[in-house]
């Protein structure tokens, strides 16, 4: 976005979120890490409902990992 060039990456956030889904199930952490790098782009580019979705399930992802892997 920086470089003017967020058009470009929309489609690539749309691939990584797609591929990181398909191999590694869409309830695992770097999931929500694509969702969150995803919504960084969605507000940066004014749409903030969307990004607002997809943060709140990266949220609930972490949420579940952290209930299914507490730290000791």
């Amino acid at each position: 976005i920086a470089q003017g060039r967020d058009g470009e990456a929309e489609p690539l956030h749309k691939r990584a979120l797609a591929i990181y889904e398909k191999a590694l199930g869409p309830d695992h952490p770097n999931v929500a890490t694509s969702l969150e790098n995803y919504a960084d782009l969605l507000r940066q580019t004014q749409r903030t409902a969307e990004a607002a979705k997809m943060e709140a399930r990266a949220e609930a992802i972490r949420a579940k990992h952290a209930r299914e892997n507490p730290t000791k």
